[in-house]
């Protein structure tokens, strides 16, 4: 942008103009990211729709061999599953019993951990924040992937309640995920007798407050639960995106994880991919 270059440049103080020439070289970064994301989401689209590599060159003004590097090189189209440019990871803040600090829980902080990995995969900027002790968080923002169910948080719990399909609560059992189209309750097997390791978590993205846009919800009844979640995002995400895009959609997912380490052993959708605007048509 021709008109903000020239307005960092007559920037006289040296240190102002270095940090604003730093932040807008990392803003161009990111715009070139998603650019080449787009454009490789295009030809990918435009080939699926029946043209041929050739057909989209010439009509495109490229090269055939153009296009072909475009369509394999660049991050891949999913990527637009987690967000663009700069996404943040949330994941709830716990007291310490024994002092005044605050602290991540292990199982918290290595679900948030992949699910960073995950995003820079994808050549996304990851920033990562924390819900309050008191379940505070501030929703309205772009790029918000939380890792948080509606026990930590009132946030959450309000954002959750905006699910047309799929609502969660809690009897003297537990915490459990009910369909609401199939009346369908889904509890985790570590409720079971005997239990069993396997547990259940939401996937979800859902309105934010100020109905500006959406985010990414993701909790398990227990921290297997949102594990098996982002594991199912590591090897799945393409499909996801082909079935849902950046629509708003609710999905109940289940894992069955390895009793010693915890780690996911496979995963499984529980419920239809519910689409939210079809759902509430």
């Amino acid at each position: 942008m021709p008109g903000e270059l020239e307005r960092i440049a007559q920037i006289e103080d040296p240190y102002e103009l270095l940090r604003a020439a730093t932040e807008r070289l990392a803003e161009a970064q990111q715009e070139v990211t998603e650019l080449a994301r787009l454009r490789r989401r295009l030809i990918q689209d435009l080939h699926a729709q029946g043209m041929s590599y050739a057909q989209i060159a010439q009509a495109a003004g490229l090269s055939r061999g153009r296009i072909h590097q475009i369509r394999h090189t660049g991050p891949a189209p999913e990527g637009a599953f987690l967000g663009s440019g700069e996404v943040t990871v949330v994941t709830p803040l716990r007291p310490d019993p024994a002092s005044d600090r605050t602290y991540v829980a292990l199982d918290d902080l290595r679900t948030g951990q992949r699910l960073e990995e995950l995003a820079r995969t994808f050549d996304l900027s990851v920033r990562s924040d924390h819900v309050a002790l008191d379940g505070g968080i501030d929703l309205n923002r772009a790029g918000l992937l939380v890792i948080c169910g509606p026990r930590m948080s009132p946030a959450m719990r309000d954002a959750y309640g905006k699910d047309p399909v799929i609502e969660w609560d809690r009897d003297d059992v537990g915490w459990l995920l009910r369909d609401k189209r199939t009346g369908e309750e889904i509890r985790s097997g570590q409720e079971d007798d005997p239990p069993r390791p396997y547990d259940v978590g939401y996937l979800g993205r859902l309105p934010r407050p100020d109905g500006n846009g959406s985010f990414l919800a993701i909790a398990g009844i227990h921290p297997e639960g949102s594990l098996g979640v982002v594991h199912l995002l590591t090897t799945d995400i393409a499909s996801l995106w082909g079935q849902v895009g950046n629509e708003r959609f609710s999905v109940v997912v289940g894992t069955e994880y390895a009793p010693d380490t915890h780690e996911p052993v496979r995963t499984e959708l529980l419920t239809p991919i519910y689409r939210h605007d079809e759902a509430s048509a």
